[in-house]
Order: C-alpha cells, then sequence, then structure tokens
C-alpha cells in the first residue's frame, strides 16, 4: 500500500506516517524510486500505534511494546512499562482532583466572601455602621 492510502484508510496524515516510520514504529519498504510502500496490515499497526498514543505512551515506550504485540505475548518489562504508565496516569489524576478541589473553594469564596478569606472586605464592618 502506499502512504496516502494507509493514511487515508488510518484516519492520520502521511506526515503522521512518516513519523511513525522514523520513530521505528511502523516499518516501511521502498521502491526503486524512494517512495513508502507498506504491508496490508499497517492500516492496523497505525490504529494500535494510536490507541497506545492515546493512551498516554509516548513514542520511546511503543517501541518497546511492539516485539510482544508482533509475537502475542507480552513480556514482563512490556507488562512493568504499562503499569508505571498507568500509575503515573493515575497520579496525574489525583493531582487534577486535587486542583479541582482548590478551584471549588475558590468559587466558593468567589460567590460567598467572607472578611476571613477575602482581605478586600476586611475592615468595611466598621465603615458600614
Amino acid at each position: 500500500m502506499r502512504i496516502g492510502d494507509v493514511a487515508t484508510q488510518a484516519g492520520v496524515s502521511t506526515r503522521a506516517l512518516r513519523y511513525y516510520e522514523q520513530q521505528g514504529l511502523l516499518p516501511a519498504d521502498r521502491t526503486a524510486s524512494g517512495q513508502r510502500v507498506y504491508a496490508p496490515a499497517a492500516v492496523e499497526r497505525v490504529q494500535l500505534i494510536q490507541l497506545l498514543f492515546a493512551a498516554g505512551l509516548g513514542s520511546r515506550s511503543i517501541v518497546q511494546l511492539l516485539p510482544g504485540v508482533d509475537t502475542g505475548h507480552a513480556s514482563e518489562e512490556a507488562l512493568a512499562l504499562l503499569r508505571r504508565e498507568r500509575d503515573r496516569i493515575t497520579a496525574g489524576m489525583a493531582d487534577l482532583a486535587q486542583a479541582r478541589a482548590h478551584l471549588d473553594e475558590v468559587i466558593e469564596v468567589s460567590l460567598h466572601p467572607t472578611p476571613e478569606l477575602c482581605p478586600a472586605l476586611r475592615g468595611r464592618g466598621a465603615d458600614a455602621a
């Protein structure tokens, strides 16, 4: 398959396919004139790569996982990598939940300001009397 056909069927740009090849994610053969030619399974491979990127993995991690995909057996190293990535994402989710809680507090103070939490309100009680 030519690069444009793979890109169209996989729903990615030809630039993405060139990047995948450069990173060692997607092999391509070359014609005598230097044009890329991909195996029919390339579309499925690109869709898998896209799924792994969407899962938060970087190209270096994906390169480490692909041999297991190709053989159908994940190595202990690959499983450890996946678990580390899951733990990293879980920690990020906890950080985001904490940031959201802080924003909720700021919203609450904005809706219901008190002199204790809002310096601009301090001393107004004496002026209002």
